[in-house]
């Protein structure tokens, strides 16, 4: 493995670093959503029919 060239080494690495940041963000924005719980912040419509 020493007898590869630098700008090799290099390559792999920036190949490397970029691939688990895509994996990283990627997880991030693919990950499962988490169930919320109803009764923490229930809805309120205050609804008035229109009066012409």
């Amino acid at each position: 493995m020493p007898q590869m060239a630098p700008l090799l080494w290099l390559n792999l690495y920036m190949f490397f670093t970029i691939m688990l940041a895509l994996i990283i963000i990627s997880s991030y924005f693919i990950k499962t959503p988490i169930k919320m719980n109803p009764q923490t912040n229930p809805t309120k419509y205050n609804q008035t029919n229109w009066k012409w």
